[in-house]
């Protein structure tokens, strides 16, 4: 897919920030030679990038992947993590200010992946090669998740004497349509493919390669772009909700939102499309 660049967000180091096509953003990680594994100034961007998208009036729609052919994202860079924890030189410091120091680190690193999530734009992400770790964080975040067929998964965090503590325990469960099946990769770290992460419900579609997941992303994205901004918004925050909150809760909750969100022109101006057949366009939100 073409890509042009994104002035607004070409400062950042670790990411590529692209648009292939109008209002919509791509989000590519980028650091290939290490299989776009994790550094802590990596995800500090990645908070800051979403919380730019999440209000950007020209980005209605996020696409997520990984640069590179061999890695959507390897996860964390362990090696880089084991030199520069918050408790790093503090062997006289007692337990209980050592627990703190660490807790707020690790709620710091699991808001910026949840900025992800947070972010008002409905987010596509395109996993491809190898996926594990953090990546299973990163797209449960995501509001829908495609790959391609060489995908290998793996929720990998108990092989390195850890639980994953950034997100996936929380999301994975919710995502999918099995806890057994959660229970069962997330307690062993086993691998499993594009067809099984399918066959399950973690990924809606699977496609022959990259660039094919990535060009079909796209077109999704650009149709989800061409509809009202208030209603795609309001459509994400709802869903969100209804995952997280009982039925009547939920309804309460969706009248509240409409009260407001229908007094913008947009149902209008797309029933109106409708009766005369012409494409209609929506003011910047």
């Amino acid at each position: 897919m073409a890509q042009a660049p994104l002035a607004a967000y070409t400062a950042y180091k670790h990411y590529a920030i692209t648009s292939p096509s109008p209002f919509v953003a791509h989000v590519e990680i980028n650091r290939p030679t290490k299989l776009n594994a994790f550094l802590e100034a990596m995800w500090l961007e990645l908070r800051q990038i979403f919380q730019q998208l999440s209000t950007d009036p020209d980005v209605r729609v996020v696409i997520l992947s990984g640069a590179g052919d061999r890695a959507f994202t390897a996860g964390l860079d362990v090696q880089a993590a084991s030199q520069g924890t918050p408790i790093q030189g503090e062997s006289d410091a007692d337990a209980g200010r050592k627990a703190i120091k660490l807790k707020r680190y690790i709620t710091d690193f699991q808001d910026c992946i949840s900025a992800v999530e947070r972010c008002e734009k409905p987010v596509i992400c395109v996993m491809h090669g190898i996926a594990i770790g953090l990546a299973i964080d990163l797209s449960c975040a995501a509001d829908i998740r495609m790959c391609a067929k060489d995908t290998r998964f793996s929720v990998k965090e108990v092989d390195i004497g850890m639980a994953a503590d950034i997100g996936t325990l929380a999301r994975l469960p919710k995502a999918v349509s099995s806890a057994s099946w959660v229970k069962e990769v997330c307690l062993s770290a086993r691998f499993f493919d594009a067809k099984e992460a399918l066959s399950v419900g973690f990924v809606s579609q699977v496609h022959e390669s990259k660039a094919a997941a990535l060009d079909a992303a796209s077109k999704l994205a650009a149709v989800m772009a061409s509809k009202s901004p208030v209603a795609v918004q309001g459509t994400k925050e709802l869903l969100n909700h209804a995952r997280d909150h009982t039925v009547d809760e939920n309804l309460n909750y969706t009248a509240a939102w409409n009260a407001f969100a229908l007094q913008a022109p947009d149902m209008q101006d797309a029933l109106l499309s409708g009766i005369t057949k012409s494409k209609p366009r929506f003011e910047k939100l």
